[in-house]
C-alpha cells in the first residue's frame, strides 16, 4: 500500500466496527482514540449537550471524520494550525 501510514483496520478489535452505518467501508483505525476531541472547532461532526448547570459536553459517538482514510491530511493539518495558534 502506497501510503499505509495514513491507514490501519484492526477487524479484531472488539468494538470494530465502532460507529453504526460504516459496516462494510474501509474503515480507519488510525485514529480511534480521536486527537480531535479536545477541539471544539474540529473538522468532524460532533454535537454539543449542555447539562443543566451550563457545562458543555462535546459527544462525538456519531461523527466518523476520523475513520475515513481521505480525512488523513485535514486532520494533520488541523492539529499543525492548532498547534502554531496555541504556542
Amino acid at each position: 500500500m502506497e501510503h499505509s501510514h495514513r491507514f490501519f483496520e484492526n477487524k479484531d478489535c472488539q468494538y470494530f466496527p465502532c460507529h453504526v452505518g460504516m459496516e462494510g467501508e474501509d474503515f480507519n483505525c488510525l485514529f480511534c482514540y480521536c486527537p480531535l476531541n479536545p477541539y471544539e472547532n474540529c473538522p468532524g461532526t460532533p454535537r454539543f449537550l449542555e447539562k443543566e448547570d451550563g457545562l458543555r459536553i462535546k459527544d462525538c459517538s456519531n461523527c466518523t471524520f476520523p475513520h475515513h482514510e481521505k480525512n488523513y491530511d485535514a486532520i494533520i493539518e488541523f492539529l499543525k494550525k492548532s498547534r502554531i495558534n496555541n504556542e
